[in-house]
């Protein structure tokens, strides 16, 4: 797959790195990327100061260890329970829907039993897709290229 990324940020990302912020993700630590411009345009607007949209040619390397999740399933719901819980993978890639702010909290409610699964799956109807592409090694990085970046 050859592509665009956009990654939002309040800053130009020319050099993604893989910064562990003390929080745990939907796919771990990495560098999180969207195919999906206007998903990127929000998460660039939820940070504090400037709101910029970098782009990024994206070439898959299929010698990586890539992991995707075309939709939310239970092997997803369990992937992402794991992650945010600090389970560390071996991933060099993960791509798949993103559990945004209230699809956390039901993530959350499943992990601490207040939810069962399809309660869960209940809940979590999406008004709209997401998608999220996570670089979780410095050799998943150099399948990126810096395009540019747009300030909003």
């Amino acid at each position: 797959m050859n592509a665009i990324v956009y990654h939002g940020s309040n800053v130009e990302v020319a050099e993604p790195r893989i910064l562990q912020n003390g929080f745990y993700k939907d796919f771990g630590y990495g560098f999180y990327c969207t195919k999906f411009e206007k998903q990127a345009k929000r998460w660039a607007l939820t940070r504090s100061g400037h709101s910029i949209i970098n782009r990024y040619q994206y070439s898959e390397n299929t010698d990586l260890k890539i992991k995707v999740f075309p939709e939310m399933t239970d092997e997803w719901l369990d992937f992402v329970a794991g992650c945010r819980s600090g389970t560390v993978h071996d991933y060099d890639i993960v791509e798949g829907p993103m559990a945004d702010d209230q699809i956390w909290n039901f993530v959350e409610d499943f992990i601490d039993g207040r939810f069962t699964r399809a309660a869960f799956w209940e809940l979590v109807k999406f008004d709209h897709p997401t998608h999220q592409i996570v670089f979780c090694t410095e050799r998943a990085l150099k399948t990126i290229e810096f395009e540019g970046a747009d300030r909003l």
